[in-house]
């Protein structure tokens, strides 16, 4: 689950990660007010889940209240672009006003999980508010890295190597290395996936601070943190995922292709899309009903995928051990009958009741596709697509 800047630096602040200050403000008037408050020269930000939002028109400086109050109007519901949205933007409807910093130098700090080592990593760049994808791309060597045990936790000698690396020596190594220290407290407690400050500033008098920050929670841990659950911005999600995931299916992931997936099991779901991209095609979404032995939950599944304009094809894997095929059946069928438009679907059907499932499509009269094995069914569902 992703979070708004405003709302990660909150956290980040609760552990000990000096940020500037600043607040949400919700109308120009508030704005005006804020930058009174704050000494009068602010930037005012627009609060989206994307990064680039500099880039887009979404930052702007103001020098005085009146100006802030001007810079909301200009932000606030504008529809901003950035290269993480996508061609069709995202409106802004949260605006956070925070006070100027005096910088002198823009880092890069952040925390991940490092799925190849099995255990965080911290890494650190000199090449702060830049795309740190473009950095790594082009000169990795800019990019510092530590590995974290993560019983031991984040030690200090971690934080003096990075220090060393980015040139944080002197007075700044002691309140580099305790922000440091709590960036990764922050990371660990929240059962965040990624914590990133870029830019990490030095300022002209000495201060080291997060300017901007991001943080993603694993979803997996939210049942242990409702107060961060609380953050959530279904604004901010794609619109069939929040469906989804509120009609209980959980394994919903939104792309860009034009082949719909309904699959059992997450790795018969990573097959499927690696099949129909190696059959020519561009799987539409990302799917795994798991043992879904419920005829509405498979129709709700199928109706949210025909929705997306993109989808021109469907294909239904199903491989039942536990997951009865007859049921999946009678979920096509119905899904079928209640689709707003006609898209073709593929079904490549085997495991349990896999006989009353035949029977069942077999006797509804319906276009379904059939396919005798994966290979057969990505080939199909993309013949199909390109017809369609």
């Amino acid at each position: 689950m992703k979070i708004h800047e405003f709302q990660a630096k909150q956290i980040l602040a609760n552990y000990g990660v000096p940020v500037p200050k600043g607040r949400v403000a919700a109308s120009a008037d508030e704005a005006r007010a804020i930058a009174q408050e704050l000494g009068g020269k602010v930037v005012v930000k627009a609060q989206i889940h994307a990064g680039g939002r500099g880039k887009g028109g979404g930052v702007k400086l103001a020098n005085s209240p009146d100006e802030a109050a001007r810079a909301f109007g200009q932000v606030h519901g504008m529809q901003l672009i950035t290269h993480q949205t996508g061609p069709q933007g995202q409106k802004v409807k949260t605006v956070l006003i925070e006070e100027q910093m005096p910088i002198d130098r823009e880092l890069y700090l952040a925390v991940l999980i490092d799925g190849a080592a099995g255990r965080p990593v911290m890494m650190a760049s000199a090449a702060g508010g830049m795309d740190i994808e473009d950095v790594a791309a082009k000169d990795p060597g800019a990019i510092f890295r530590v590995s974290i045990d993560p019983v031991t936790g984040f030690q200090p000698h971690l934080a003096r190597e990075l220090c060393f690396s980015l040139g944080l020596t002197g007075e700044l190594m002691k309140p580099a290395s305790q922000l440091m220290a709590a960036l990764y407290a922050a990371f660990a407690a929240s059962d965040a996936s990624l914590a990133e400050i870029n830019p990490l500033v030095v300022t002209k008098d000495g201060r080291v601070l997060a300017l901007d920050a991001k943080m993603n929670i694993d979803d997996n841990a939210l049942f242990r943190h409702k107060d961060i659950e609380e953050l959530r911005d279904k604004d901010e999600e794609d619109p069939s995922e929040v469906e989804a995931a509120e009609k209980g299916i959980s394994n919903f992931i939104k792309l860009d292709g034009n082949i719909g997936c309904l699959v059992n099991g997450a790795g018969l779901a990573m097959a499927t899309m690696d099949s129909i991209k190696f059959a020519g095609g561009e799987p539409a979404n990302f799917l795994d009903i798991a043992t879904a032995n419920d005829v509405t939950k498979v129709v709700d599944a199928l109706l949210i995928i025909s929705r997306d304009p993109n989808v021109k094809a469907i294909l239904v894997n199903i491989f039942g051990g536990m997951a009865r095929v007859d049921v999946i059946a009678e979920g096509i069928i119905q899904a079928q009958r209640k689709m707003e438009k006609a898209i073709p679907v593929v079904a490549r059907l085997a495991g349990t009741n896999v006989e009353e499932g035949e029977r069942l499509i077999r006797e509804s009269g319906l276009p379904v596709i059939r396919a005798d094995d994966l290979g057969d069914a990505a080939k199909k569902a993309v013949e199909a697509a390109r017809a369609a």
